[in-house]
């Protein structure tokens, strides 16, 4: 049997956060108060926060694009991380959940780092290529609406510079993507999407299993 990623069970998975987690207290009172909301599944694992802003601060990030906000937790991880200067655009669709984004992004003093855009994403990310904003991206998150994803995923591609790099949340949705039992929209919506991405000759690829799953896909020159 070849090596495979290990499956963390509660012990294990309490060990990980021990050992490899340094969540600010910032942020674990935004999540504690995002838990008991309707659409708290939605919330970003603390892990999956941190390496994101480890890529972001690898890649030297000084322009950025969010697609989904929620309550700002992975905006947050994005826009501590980026270059001094940087950038985070972010495109969500609810005043109300970005209203608690918003509290913690000034009590983190990150507000002038972040430009929250309400709206349809795809509007939002045609009217940035209609203004010249193709090729002027390092960074780009897309955690929103499934069935949209290819939508996303191609516009982000041309905002991206050659060497720029798109993570893509859920793309393992909880298992459903290998059950054959499961046929809701979004769960195909995902099967498309990854296949879609595994045979995409334009980037370099890599679904890291953490979280929900989170594909990388690096654009080529």
């Amino acid at each position: 049997m070849s090596a495979r990623t290990v499956q963390l069970d509660d012990r294990l998975y309490a060990y990980f956060q021990k050992v490899s987690l340094r969540e600010p207290e910032i942020l674990r009172r935004l999540r504690d108060e995002t838990v008991p909301l309707p659409r708290s599944s939605m919330l970003l694992s603390p892990e999956q926060g941190q390496f994101l802003s480890l890529l972001v601060e690898l890649l030297g990030v000084r322009r950025a694009i969010e697609i989904g906000t929620f309550t700002g937790y992975s905006g947050f991880c994005i826009a501590r991380a980026l270059q001094p200067g940087g950038r985070l655009i972010c495109c969500d669709v609810s005043e109300e959940w970005t209203r608690i984004a918003r509290r913690y992004w000034e009590e983190g003093k990150l507000s002038d780092r972040i430009d929250l855009r309400l709206g349809p994403a795809l509007d939002t990310l045609d009217r940035i290529l209609e203004d010249g904003g193709a090729g002027t991206f390092d960074f780009a998150f897309i955690d929103a609406d499934k069935e949209n994803y290819e939508g996303y995923y191609e516009r982000v591609l041309t905002l991206l510079r050659p060497g720029g790099l798109v993570a893509v949340d859920n793309v393992l949705w909880g298992g459903s993507v290998a059950d054959p039992d499961k046929d809701d929209a979004n769960t195909r919506a995902l099967r498309a999407f990854n296949e879609k991405v595994h045979g995409d000759e334009r980037v370099s690829l890599s679904l890291v299993p953490i979280g929900d799953g989170l594909t990388l896909a690096r654009k080529r020159a």
